[in-house]
């Protein structure tokens, strides 16, 4: 056998697939230096064929010799079946014990065991069991709407320059009592670290287990008052009346008035013993982001040029070495400090969740859990065993990327992940469902595998790698149904049948986004489909955050913005802008087929340079009027605005993550405008059947 086939062999044997299909229809085959370079990441000995099959068959051998295997994942509803013949003892998480006989491979079908993380133990081997559910939290009956925002773009009269968590809680006053409105969805709200360009993206956060201060109500954290007179300088009132009135959130401004107020409250309110017992409660995993956090600003203020952690001093790159225990015994304030910050934010958004139950949302706040983690952030600094070095993560060329994507962060060690019983990962679904009532999977397609581009190459070189899909999805439903949490799975791009059909199967909803929705077929191709075609199993939305507003898709601003960024040369952009002019024309059509355009409206989108009020008002009857059991509008198309949140390929070519919303909480509840378009918005909610059920 030849190096190839034996790196194909092994490639298989590791969950790299050896083809795959794009959404052009076209069938591509890994390549063997593909197979090399992602086995390499992996550890396997690639020198020769003789080293690679000696270095799968020694990790092969050490597989085989457990008796239990580290992590097991079951349906409560099926028995235990591992090979072989044993007595095997389970302890519960509550303490109950179980005396469990495994034979033939399987254990008695009469043993019950409740949901939930338990120890299984056959002599000297240990085992963690995890029973799952058959089915996530399904959102209550008939169909629901909600409004997307981002956090900080929030405008008020009140804040700091960013928007916060009074700020939600106030706008979910607004939106229950106009909208009628059952949940406000959420840009992630994980830590970054607020640094422009390059750090304030939410979907790259510094950690994806605790979340950024910046969203906290400062006025609002507990001690406040007795140092306001000290904080609120003229000065100082002046800088925030300004960050209030910019444009664009400026991440590092913001950050440094808020530490300098935060950094005040701590020194004259030493936390009390409900914020000790919480930061102990949250264990190893706090202690280490806090240290990171505290590492972080102390190198950094002693060398202004160390940004990132692979820069450090090589004794603090590496969380268990000495020095780090050294720095963290003589710095135990500092590190006090952010477990004391995740305390407060942790206080805040519980009260805004409560709040948005108590006026009668059956979901309140729906989380977004980000796909990626910085490279140079605390999570990889923390957990780097449970990443691959020397590849990145990315998706192949597609019809909305031609070239493919590079995400640039590394894959996760799925072999590291069972080995750990997949304790991080749980506490990943855990922590970013707490306080909310559902949850948004950035590219679920994680869960089944991940598209791979070794390290020197581009996107049209990598291949995907499979993943555990069974277990992952069954511990997501675990945490959805202990936390009373709708499960969203952002399936956008190239997707497997199969993918839908398993996320169908465990009441996971399918995303469906106004334009991707087309039939490719003959003389339909690229015709919109029409709203009776959705699933009823998902959520139909107008946008996301990388995509065109629905003014902005009117008008072309995306490629408008691609084209002044110089991510597409003027070729590229007169191409788009003749697709364009077509696809308005087939979104005409639909809206006059599904009956909300006028007749006069009929084939004439080249004649309607601007959204118009009527326009609008179809798109979002078209969405609304879907089977679709969640439908959501996002701020940008209940305000009409023509900006995106993100240029995707960009960094500082375009003002990223940080535009606010075009009206203020204080203009929504006053501005004519501002309730002429959020009328329109809860007609089409009470009309087709959505309206918050008031309690």
């Amino acid at each position: 056998m030849s190096l190839d086939a034996a790196l194909r062999y092994a490639a298989e044997r590791n969950g790299i697939q050896q083809d795959f299909w794009d959404v052009f229809g076209h069938r591509h085959f890994t390549e063997p230096g593909t197979n090399r370079a992602i086995l390499t990441a992996l550890g396997f000995d690639c020198s020769s064929e003789e080293s690679l099959r000696a270095s799968l068959a020694l990790r092969e051998e050490a597989e085989r010799s457990r008796p239990l295997p580290p992590v097991l994942v079951i349906s409560e509803n099926d028995p235990i079946r591992i090979a072989g013949n044993f007595d095997m003892e389970i302890v519960t998480e509550k303490g109950d014990k179980y005396q469990v006989h495994i034979k033939k491979g399987v254990a008695d079908p009469s043993v019950k065991l409740p949901l939930g993380y338990h120890e299984a133990r056959a002599g000297d081997c240990a085992m963690r069991l995890i029973v799952t559910p058959d089915c996530a939290h399904l959102p209550e009956p008939g169909k629901h709407a909600g409004l997307g925002i981002t956090l900080y773009g929030l405008r008020s009269r009140r804040n700091w320059g960013c928007g916060d968590f009074r700020d939600l809680a106030d706008l979910i006053d607004w939106a229950v009592i106009t909208l009628h409105v059952d949940f406000i969805a959420l840009n992630p709200l994980h830590a970054i670290h607020n640094r422009r360009p390059y750090n304030t993206s939410p979907y790259l956060p510094n950690s994806i287990f605790y979340r950024n201060f910046l969203y906290l109500d400062v006025e609002g954290v507990r001690g406040f008052e007795r140092i306001r007179q000290k904080f609120e300088t003229p000065e100082t009132l002046a800088q925030m009346a300004a960050l209030r009135d910019a444009p664009t959130v400026d991440y590092e401004q913001v950050a440094a008035l808020k530490r300098r107020a935060l950094d005040l409250v701590f020194e004259a309110n030493p936390p009390e013993v409900d914020c000790g017992a919480w930061i102990a409660g949250e264990g190893d995993l706090l202690r280490l982001y806090a240290t990171y956090c505290a590492l972080d600003e102390h190198l950094h203020a002693e060398n202004p040029d160390l940004w990132v952690w692979p820069d450090w001093p090589e004794e603090y790159r590496d969380p268990e070495n000495a020095a780090v225990r050294k720095f963290a015994a003589g710095h135990e304030r500092e590190i006090l400090f952010h477990g004391w910050l995740q305390w407060n934010v942790d206080i805040q958004l519980a009260r805004v969740q409560q709040r948005a139950l108590a006026a009668g949302m059956s979901i309140g706040l729906y989380h977004d859990l980000a796909l990626a983690t910085d490279r140079f952030g605390s999570d990889l600094w923390a957990h780097r065993k449970f990443y691959v070095p020397g590849c990145g993560v990315g998706s192949p060329p597609d019809a909305f990327s031609p070239t493919g994507q590079d995400w640039s962060f590394p894959p996760p060690n799925s072999r590291q992940h069972v080995a750990d019983g997949y304790r991080l990962y749980a506490e990943s679904i855990r922590k970013s469902l707490r306080h909310g009532g559902a949850l948004r999977i950035d590219h679920v397609m994680r869960l089944f595998r991940l598209y791979w581009i070794p390290a020197g190459s581009d996107a049209a070189h990598g291949a995907y790698v499979r993943d555990r899909p069974d277990d992952l999805i069954r511990i997501l439903a675990l945490e959805s149904v202990r936390n009373n949490a709708v499960i969203v799975g952002e399936d956008l791009g190239t997707v497997e049948p199969e993918v839908r059909k398993t996320l169908a199967r465990f009441g996971i909803l399918s995303y469906r986004v106004l334009y991707f929705e087309r039939i490719y077929s003959g003389e339909n191709d690229g015709v919109f489909r029409s709203p009776d075609q959705y699933p009823a199993q998902a959520l139909a939305a107008s946008t996301t955050h990388d995509l065109a507003t629905i003014a902005g898709f009117w008008t072309g601003e995306d490629i408008k913005a691609r084209f002044a960024a110089g991510t597409i040369d003027r070729d590229s952009c007169d191409a788009q802008q003749a697709d364009r002019v077509r696809d308005k024309q087939r979104l005409l059509d639909a809206l006059f087929e599904a009956g909300l355009m006028p007749a006069g409206y009929q084939n004439r989108a080249d004649l309607i340079p601007e959204l118009t009020g009527e326009l609008h008002y179809a798109i979002v009857g078209f969405l609304a009027r879907t089977p679709s059991v969640l439908l959501l509008v996002n701020q940008e198309d209940l305000t009409m605005e023509k900006n995106q949140q993100n240029l995707p390929g960009t960094t500082n070519q375009y003002p990223n993550w940080s535009r606010k919303m075009r009206w203020s909480i204080e203009d929504l509840r006053g501005l004519k405008e501002a309730r002429d378009c959020a009328a329109m918005v809860a007609w089409w909610i009470g009309t087709t059947g959505r309206a918050m059920r008031r309690p």
